[in-house]
């Protein structure tokens, strides 16, 4: 099951961009707190503890637990938006949304493929349609990954998310007709048989070519060639 881990914020009374770039200009990120029937709560983060943080959890489902300055009671989110500087390594603004123990919820969960499909030992390619399937569970019941064995498919095989084992308490979200992976064959085959159907219609071509050139001097042995009359 998911993995919880900490991490300490405080409360900001401030918003606003002008606010939000002094706070990255001293090493903090500005966030937000957010959940149902409450109202959302600005906070601020140590850039340093958040980017190693998320660096080292699988952010769509870790609990990640937020003490909120002095406050002896954490509260247990889930982060669900991480904005990135567009060319640099750092955190610009992060969103949690604060979970309720008992109620349901719907996450994203990473997809680990086990196993090398026999069709790809044979020279087929695997390609992987989906990285994540979409969930509804308790949060105590939200699983680290999703494990799909693959190890058995050939090449023209697929997966659909319908074939997923879920374990006890946890719901499929994702299409069950969506298919997350599949055994394709190899390019180069795929490539000899366009060339053998090229091929064909080359020299069929040509055939039609050479018999259309019969016909066109067909009148030089004597036998009237088309459109020429036969009484003269």
């Amino acid at each position: 099951m998911t993995v919880n881990t900490g991490l300490a914020a405080k409360r900001r009374y401030e918003t606003g961009k002008g606010v939000a770039r002094r706070l990255r200009a001293a090493g903090q990120v500005p966030a937000v707190l957010y959940g149902k029937d409450q109202e959302p709560i600005s906070l601020t983060l140590d850039a340093g503890e958040a980017l190693y943080l998320f660096h080292s959890i699988s952010v769509e489902n870790t609990i990640v637990n937020v003490r909120i300055d002095d406050d002896k009671e954490e509260l247990e989110t889930l982060v669900r938006e991480i904005q990135m500087h567009p060319y640099r390594p750092d955190i610009v603004h992060v969103d949690f949304y604060c979970i309720e123990r008992g109620v349901v919820l719907e996450v994203d969960i990473p997809a680990n493929y086990v196993g090398t499909p026999q069709g790809v030992r044979d020279g087929g390619i695997l390609e992987v349609i989906l990285h994540e399937i979409r969930v509804k569970c308790l949060p105590s019941m939200i699983p680290d990954t999703i494990e799909i064995e693959i190890s058995a498919l050939d090449i023209g095989d697929s997966i659909h998310a319908s074939e997923i084992s879920m374990d006890e308490g946890v719901e499929l979200l994702t299409d069950p007709g969506q298919t997350v992976c599949l055994v394709s064959a190899p390019r180069a085959e795929e490539e000899e048989e366009e060339e053998v159907l090229e091929g064909e219609e080359v020299i069929e071509g040509e055939e039609g070519a050479e018999e259309e050139g019969a016909k066109g001097v067909a009148g030089e042995d004597g036998v009237p060639a088309a459109g020429e009359d036969s009484r003269r």
